[in-house]
């Protein structure tokens, strides 16, 4: 017999079964596991990358909604989808590939957030989809890595809706946003970082923004 599974509030609880397969009550001895609920909502991983993508054309990600700034963008984006076409990468965007595990591990050892692959869904829209680079164990502080020719005088709002985008289909309150700036592709000193609060206002118009979206790629 499978273990249950409980879910309350944001954790989920498995209580392992007995040898004989009765799962036991909560009271008795067994083992015992925490999961926190964000877990149950994972879609797909990058790391079966046809899944994924797949999985991403059907629904709103964070890099869509990075772009939806404007009426018009949201027409884009909806083009761009259509079509399954789109910016697919070039020289910067392959150096931060490569260099994204590094600076995952430096936020690893920093701040104690680990590194994720996973595609997650939020709760009130399963078409509402994103890929933090990393996570808290009970999913409420996520991480976003960029790397840059240039250094950052501010945020790009970009990757700020990008970052309130995850929060919200996280559930997450905070994220820490890391860049590693290079010259010709080689690190200039260590990461740097910043807080990014969660934005309830924000979140809430790339809410709409997504629906309107949605519904274009209905039609």
């Amino acid at each position: 017999m499978d273990a249950q599974l409980d879910i309350f509030g944001d954790l989920a609880e498995v209580i392992e079964p007995e040898g004989d397969g009765t799962a036991v009550p909560s009271t008795a001895s067994a083992t015992r596991i925490v999961i926190a609920a964000h877990v149950h909502r994972i879609v797909a991983h990058s790391s079966n990358r046809v899944a994924w993508l797949r999985a991403r054309s059907q629904g709103v990600t964070a890099t869509d909604a990075a772009k939806l700034s404007t009426p018009r963008s949201i027409e884009t984006v909806a083009r761009e989808k259509f079509s399954l076409r789109g910016f697919t990468g070039n020289a910067f965007t392959d150096h931060g590939r490569a260099r994204e595990p590094h600076i995952a591990s430096w936020v690893h050892d920093h701040f104690s957030l680990s590194p994720s692959d996973a595609l997650f869904h939020s709760v009130p829209e399963r078409r509402h989809l994103a890929t933090p680079d990393c996570i808290s164990d009970d999913g409420t502080v996520l991480a976003e890595i960029k790397t840059t020719s240039k250094p950052f005088d501010r945020i790009p709002k970009s990757y700020l809706r990008q970052i309130w985008w995850q929060q919200y289909v996280l559930g997450a309150e905070r994220t820490l946003f890391v860049w590693e700036q290079h010259q010709e592709f080689v690190p200039v000193g260590p990461p740097k970082h910043h807080w990014v609060e969660r934005d309830e206002d924000e979140i809430a118009a790339l809410v709409d923004r997504a629906d309107r979206l949605l519904e274009l790629l209905r039609r």
